[in-house]
């Protein structure tokens, strides 16, 4: 009897030690079905690349996101409603939303240096039941923790306007252009203008990693060319009445500079200003954005040249990767959109496709190149 109860004995420890041992292969299935997206079967809405990945730790996987179907909602928060710039992205974003079926609303302070108000306002719309939030912040840190909190509720967060890889917490995905490659390009396209030397001014945005990007794409292309002389930088807001500010600062502090390039085409059009008023229309101005109006006053005359990032566009670029996150088919990353050195040869081939710009320009423009 003994030695029958020790085989039962043995036998049931045996059969305890394969249940327990077999446990981790179950839940096997469950961690897969949570996994990436994949890449390869991805591609990127026109005109934008395909999507390059984050720096580790910075994705939010598309896959666990907690739209269930039906109508999207999806709210998009730039920083500023002061700046065409962004209404142009927005524009984008709605016109493409009434082709999509998708509901759609926009959420900003009016200045670009109301932080708090925009966290406010983030934090408002975690309470609405959106699905997506396309946001573009001048402070990635203040957002940081409402963006956790918003992936962790399921809702899909794209960063537009950017190019961050490593946003302080994961997002599902980033659309924009490339900041420093862009005014990179631009710096070398003046450095050619000038024939490798000129005196040179900096007009900066507010600090964070837009304005040290976009600064520092000029900043490595000078770099090369030790006749481009940078002599002094000076802070803005980003807005034209700081641009204006500032410049009257820069050239009167710094009558030598020669050429002055800016974070973005506000700042440009009030440093234009600014050298109207002193009578420095010789200072050679150079900006970034492809706002409506810097790319009139391009054609005008009143400053040189600009980086287009095409805002219209991006924005239908990055509603299409809000909804294929939405639709778990986007692999996350940056999706690249393109940019163009647009000055006075052809600023034209731009203004004459009022469909693709916001506001519309005050003229009709013909078309030089078609």
């Amino acid at each position: 009897m003994i030695k029958k109860l020790l085989v039962i004995l043995l036998l049931l420890a045996i059969t305890i030690a394969a249940c327990t041992t077999a446990a981790p292969e179950e839940a096997a299935p469950a961690e897969e079905e949570a996994g990436e997206i994949s890449a390869a079967d991805y591609t990127a809405p026109e005109p934008a690349f395909n999507p390059v990945p984050l720096d580790p730790g910075a994705q939010a996987s598309c896959a666990v996101v907690g739209f269930e179907g039906g109508a999207a909602k999806i709210a998009y928060m730039p920083p500023a409603t002061e700046f065409n710039y962004y209404q142009a992205i927005g524009a984008g974003i709605e016109d493409l939303a009434g082709e999509l079926g998708v509901e759609t609303f926009m959420l900003a302070p009016q200045s670009g240096s109301d932080i708090e108000g925009q966290m406010g306002m983030i934090q408002d719309v975690l309470t609405q039941d959106v699905d997506a939030i396309i946001l573009s912040t001048h402070d990635e840190f203040a957002a940081a923790p409402l963006v956790e909190q918003a992936v962790d509720d399921g809702i899909a967060v794209i960063i537009v306007n950017s190019d961050i890889p490593n946003f302080p917490t994961p997002v599902h995905g980033v659309v924009g252009y490339s900041q420093r490659r862009g005014t990179y390009k631009e710096g070398m396209y003046a450095i050619g203008q000038a024939g490798g030397e000129a005196k040179v001014g900096v007009l900066e945005g507010l600090p964070g990693y837009h304005s040290t990007e976009r600064i520092g794409g000029y900043l490595d292309a000078f770099a090369d060319f030790p006749g481009m002389e940078v002599v002094a930088s000076l802070p803005t807001e980003w807005n034209v009445e700081t641009g204006n500010t500032a410049m009257m600062d820069l050239l009167q502090a710094n009558p030598e500079i020669e050429i002055v390039v800016t974070a973005n085409d506000y700042i440009s059009i009030g440093a234009a200003r600014a050298a109207e008023a002193l009578g420095r229309e010789d200072v050679i101005i150079y900006g970034n954005d492809g706002d409506t109006t810097g790319l009139e006053d391009i054609a005008a005359g009143r400053w040189h040249a600009t980086v287009n990032t095409t805002p219209y566009l991006m924005g239908q670029v990055a509603l299409n990767v809000a909804m294929d996150c939405l639709n778990q088919v986007y692999p996350g990353g940056w999706t690249e959109t393109p940019t163009v050195i647009v000055d006075e040869t052809n600023v034209n081939d731009y203004l004459c496709h009022p469909e693709n710009l916001y506001p519309e320009p005050s003229q009709s423009y013909p078309c030089v190149s078609e």
